[in-house]
């Protein structure tokens, strides 16, 4: 090829990502290429059969002949989705050149997103026929070769892996879900998230219920499944943060009872001598957000509900309990599965400050202590 020619910018070396060997600089938008001085004709030309570029998505141009790579395949979506900030293309990258593509409204989600996120249960890339990208719902814009459009009135704050803007989980999982009839499918991908750490049963089940997703009995029954599994993955993690941060050892999953008199509820862990207790919140709600907005904010007016964010299903079953075991001296500690995740030290804290506080306080009513 002449060295005089517009191709020159690309040619004779292939342009590359310089974090890897196939990477988004070998995808370029047909904008991209006109930068280089590639016409609109020539890059027809070289994407011909047969020839050494091709087209992979409307406007969008892989610099080689051979099958993309997952990770082009990535970049080539996310070109053809996004509303472009800066994907700045170096005719010689050297080691110089540490810039990164940055994508403006377009977020890759599903279960590629999820790919990424390192979950095993989900397929590796090279077996994805579809890939998913979550875009503004007003964008423009048509699924096609392999690319799903997904839309959403409000963009989460996507996470960066490898330099490919990613759904967090929650909505990564929701929208994987929704492709998916396989039951087994759903409750392995929802129980990675829970067991894996990534997210807790609650927040799993908000997005789906978002998603309107738990009219479909699939989903139905592994959320079932997937809230008993988070109970017990919340469960473990309250055992060793009592071990662990070195708390006295309570009495585990008991119910208590007035002597002779009506069930007071169960509590997770209790230690009679202080009259400490320890509740799990590891409630779920099915309704939609704005419909329990709405029964809350009637419970208000009618002097039902205080003010504050708890759910109604959660006030009724935590708040109320809470406040009778309180009227008979006895100190409740609620932790939700969030906080046991990322702030056990602080939880412990607060149980071992209930602990100590115990001599201050006015003796608690006698109380029978009955295994769960």
């Amino acid at each position: 090829m002449n060295h005089d020619s517009p191709l020159s910018p690309l040619s004779p070396r292939p342009l590359h990502h310089p974090a890897t060997a196939a990477g988004p600089r070998r995808v370029l938008t047909t904008a991209q290429l006109r930068s280089h001085g590639v016409s609109a004709a020539e890059a027809d030309d070289q994407c011909r059969p047969g020839g050494p570029w091709q087209q992979l998505l409307p406007g969008v141009v892989l610099l080689h002949p051979g099958p993309p790579t997952g990770e082009e395949r990535l970049h080539a979506a996310l070109l053809y989705t996004t509303r472009e900030r800066s994907v700045r293309v170096l005719a010689q990258p050297g080691p110089a050149d540490s810039t990164a593509p940055h994508y403006e409204d377009a977020m890759i989600t599903g279960a590629a997103a999820l790919t990424l996120h390192g979950f095993s249960s989900a397929p590796p890339l090279s077996c994805l026929e579809t890939l998913d990208v979550l875009v503004p719902r007003l964008r423009r814009l048509r699924s096609t070769g392999g690319v799903r459009i997904v839309r959403a009135p409000v963009l989460p704050a996507p996470e960066r892996v490898a330099d490919v803007p990613v759904a967090p989980v929650p909505r990564a999982l929701a929208d994987a879900v929704a492709t998916l009839d396989d039951a087994a499918a759903v409750l392995r991908l929802l129980t990675e998230a829970v067991v894996g750490g990534h997210c807790d049963a609650a927040t799993v089940v908000r997005e789906l219920t978002g998603a309107k997703l738990l009219n479909r009995p699939h989903v139905v029954n592994a959320v079932d499944s997937l809230v008993a599994e988070g109970r017990a993955v919340t469960e473990e993690r309250l055992y060793r943060m009592v071990r662990e941060y070195g708390l006295p050892d309570p009495v585990w999953n008991v119910d208590l009872h007035l002597p002779g008199g009506p069930h007071l509820g169960g509590l997770d862990a209790y230690w009679p001598d202080q009259a400490v207790a320890v509740e799990l919140d590891t409630r779920t709600s099915r309704q939609g957000p704005r419909r329990e907005e709405r029964r809350r904010e009637e419970r208000r007016r009618e002097g039902r509900l205080p003010g504050g964010s708890l759910p109604e299903d959660v006030w009724s079953e935590y708040a109320r309990k809470r406040e009778h075991l309180e009227r008979l001296g006895i100190t409740v500690v609620h932790l939700t599965p969030h906080k046991l995740r990322d702030a056990a030290e602080q939880q412990a804290a607060v149980i071992r400050t209930a602990l100590m506080a115990a001599d201050d306080r006015d003796p608690a009513a006698y109380v029978v202590v009955l295994p769960r």
